[in-house]
């Protein structure tokens, strides 16, 4: 006896295997897609940390007012407040010093924000003991625009505790007197001073 050999399917019946297999294909090339180009993931990752969220979701005052935040400052809206890391220093103590800016007007504008604008004046009751100008070395300017409101803060930085003057940068100059003595800090950023200074002690 001959075995029987089965015989051919369908045409049909093979058109439509491939087109079953055609639609799986694609399936899973959509998938793919899918998973590498989601929505939205570009700008997710090209987030930075520490940005500024306010200059997103809230307009700046030259955008809702017209204003050009590139106009120089007034120097009588801008406010510069003396600051001190601490009240008191114990003995070998180094006090950190620095200055707050704030536009105090209604609207955006640029104020030399720079060292070369910087000053910052230490004295003892009327005895003048360190001036930031003695001894500066490379001065620069910063233009900043300065947003109604906003406060800045300069890099504190240290004083060593000696009297200054234009003659004895070179010098290895003594300790200012201790014990309890009284200090105060003012500042000023180009015409604008500060209306008060801070009092610190030095042990």
């Amino acid at each position: 006896m001959s075995s029987q050999q089965p015989g051919r399917l369908p045409a049909s019946v093979y058109r439509r295997r491939r087109i079953m297999v055609g639609l799986g294909v694609l399936a899973v090339i959509v998938v793919i897609v899918l998973l590498v180009v989601r929505p939205g993931s570009a700008s997710d990752g090209d987030k930075k940390p520490g940005g500024h969220p306010s200059d997103s979701s809230t307009p700046s005052s030259s955008e809702t007012t017209g204003t050009d935040p590139s106009a120089a400052c007034d120097p009588a809206v801008v406010t510069v407040t003396p600051v001190t890391d601490k009240d008191s220093y114990a003995a070998g103590e180094t006090p950190m010093i620095s200055m707050k800016i704030k536009n105090s007007g209604a609207v955006a504008c640029t104020f030399d924000v720079g060292t070369d604008a910087q000053l910052y004046e230490i004295v003892s009751g009327s005895d003048p003991i360190w001036n930031s100008r003695d001894c500066q070395s490379e001065p620069a300017p910063l233009d900043q625009v300065l947003e109604p409101g906003k406060e800045l803060t300069t890099t504190p930085f240290a004083w060593d505790r000696t009297r200054s003057s234009k003659d004895s940068c070179q010098a290895d100059r003594p300790q200012v007197t201790a014990g309890g003595a009284t200090y105060r800090l003012s500042v000023s950023l180009g015409e604008a001073k500060s209306a008060s200074d801070v009092a610190f002690l030095l042990y």
